[in-house]
């Protein structure tokens, strides 16, 4: 999770009809949001409609370091989100009014509903939201990475699925390993994972092992179904979002309960 607090240090040092990425687009910065110590995407669910409240993605330890087991389900909110164009020039900020979800229990994930619709970023701001795939993703998909907190774009594959990622106190399933070109930095939590082929986002990039440590803050291990603990000094991760998918009614609406849903509950 150094992806986030060193990001925070070196900021501190340095001072319409929702539409989704076309197939085969070159992956921009179109839809891509910074934070103040990570990034982040403007998201839609398959089925969201213009008119719905936009929803931007992001870690949930960009949030707060949350506890094993902790889950935030419809929280008051307040959190600036700057909008970027294509070139990763800001276009606007939008507000965040609530904090949808957000957890660190099994994935690293968080969704803020922002104050303005799908269609009203579309026509005042000429952004899109990126589509968020119902689809797992498989190894050796072509991704690309895409941070809004330092407007870089990483390029690699997924080089495998992790069964367990467990750093400190926090295990994560099914995590993304990514090969070696992507290795994100402090400020790049929370950055969209996109297929480069689809243009949809299949995932969250959240953390790395930075100095070779086992099983420790900012030092994840792969733990296999046997139990097998492997650390790969200087490989990065992220978490899958197609978990989230079925966890979402009408109207961009949070229904933990729906069958297909199983996400951390509170």
């Amino acid at each position: 999770m150094a992806r986030r607090l060193v990001g925070t240090l070196l900021a501190a040092i340095a001072a319409f009809a929702v539409t989704t990425a076309p197939a085969q687009a070159a992956v921009d910065f179109t839809g891509i949001v910074s934070l103040d110590n990570c990034s982040g995407s403007l998201v839609r669910l398959p089925g969201s409609a213009p008119a719905d409240e936009a929803l931007v993605l992001t870690n949930g330890h960009c949030v707060e370091l949350m506890k094993p087991g902790e889950v935030i389900v419809d929280e008051a909110a307040s959190r600036g989100f700057g909008l970027l164009d294509g070139s990763g020039e800001k276009i606007t900020t939008l507000r965040g009014t609530r904090l949808v979800y957000a957890t660190m229990t099994g994935t690293d994930v968080a969704l803020y509903r922002v104050n303005k619709t799908y269609d009203e970023i579309q026509q005042r701001y000429g952004s899109r939201a990126l589509e968020l795939s119902a689809t797992p993703p498989a190894a050796k998909t072509e991704i690309r990475i895409a941070s809004g907190y330092w407007k870089r774009i990483y390029s690699c594959q997924i080089d495998d699925l992790v069964h367990r990622l467990k750093e400190a106190e926090w295990t994560w399933h099914d995590s993304m390993r990514y090969t070696p070109s992507c290795n994100t930095i402090g400020g790049t939590s929370g950055s969209p994972i996109i297929d480069n082929a689809s243009g949809k986002v299949v995932g969250v990039n959240n953390t790395g092992n930075d100095s070779g440590g086992r099983c420790t803050m900012n030092n994840p291990c792969e733990v296999d179904a046997a139990g097998k603990v492997t650390v790969r000094k200087g490989i990065s991760y992220g978490q899958q979002t197609s978990g989230l998918v079925p966890c979402f009614g009408p109207g961009t609406t949070l229904d933990l309960s729906l069958p297909d849903c199983k996400v951390a509950k509170p």
